[in-house]
């Protein structure tokens, strides 16, 4: 049954399509939350009609998951054996996961309703305060909105992210743990914070932040300069993450290598755009 985004969105307590001052004063606290520690959560984004459809949608393609399995530390590097043995980026995790890509939901389902109604991408934009002509969709039709699944075993380890933004919508937890755990800002753009980070990995630190993520939060998280986990994960029922992906230039796809990895295959898309990157990253 299809559903208009109407009854998917709760549009009474997120006006995001309509000008006026309760969405402004939305997307000023969500940038002042992001400028403090570069977490906004915008609880019950997501009527319990479209926490329920979105689950079902979910639950209906988890087989099409692909799972990938590896060891990692929190800066995705190869070993260096030229480092210290208790540097941080010598400190390796398991790490598994299982992602359902894009091309597995419909276009008139619900994940994709929410992430074309309207207003969506402009109310995205201005709380992450991005310029027009560096804020646009993923044009990866593998990837521009998929469901990271995950159950019991399955790790999620401390990470940088190496994108500048993350936007993430909760379906469904585990039956327990779980929680999104943060250090806030930990590095910047001119000090990794080794030490601190070392403190983060050992469960000494006093800067992690846990966050119970509710289906039908929609959160933005900065995650470049904030380390981040997801908690280990107990029970038989399967987390569910949905999450939108923009990036700062059009027409960019993932990478052959990393969309191989990620998703289990690649498209002529991705060999035929694979130097059209926003930067100089690896992945």
């Amino acid at each position: 049954m299809q559903h208009p985004a109407s009854d998917l969105i709760d549009y009474t307590r997120y006006p995001i399509a309509t000008p006026g001052l309760a969405r402004s004063q939305i997307v000023e606290d969500v940038r002042a939350a992001l400028e403090m520690d570069g977490c906004a959560v915008l609880k019950r984004f997501l009527t319990p009609t479209g926490v329920g459809c979105a689950v079902a949608e979910a639950d209906a393609v988890s087989d099409k998951g692909h799972r990938s399995y590896s060891r990692t530390n929190a800066y995705f590097t190869a070993d260096d054996p030229t480092l210290s043995p208790d540097d941080p980026r010598r400190r390796f995790f398991d790490r598994s996961n299982a992602f359902v890509a894009a091309d597995n939901f419909l276009s008139d389902g619900v994940l994709r309703t929410v992430f074309d109604s309207d207003g969506f991408d402009e109310f995205i934009r201005e709380c992450l305060s991005e310029p027009t002509d560096r804020f646009f969709r993923y044009a990866d039709p593998l990837a521009d909105v998929i469901v990271n699944a995950a159950a019991e075993g399955n790790g999620f380890p401390w990470h940088f992210d190496t994108n500048n933004f993350t936007v993430t919508l909760a379906l469904q937890n585990a039956d327990r743990g779980g929680a999104f755990e943060y250090a806030p800002m930990i590095r910047d753009s001119r000090n990794e914070n080794f030490d601190e980070v070392s403190k983060v990995l050992d469960g000494t630190s006093d800067k992690v932040v846990s966050l119970q993520l509710e289906p039908g939060d929609l959160q933005l998280f900065k995650g470049r300069y904030s380390l981040h986990r997801v908690a280990p994960l107990e029970g038989e029922t399967p987390r569910y993450v949905a999450i939108f992906s923009y990036v700062e230039r059009p027409g960019m796809v993932g990478s052959v290598e990393r969309t191989q990895q990620l998703y289990g295959k690649t498209l002529p898309i991705h060999h035929e755009r694979s130097g059209n990157r926003g930067d100089a990253l690896i992945d």
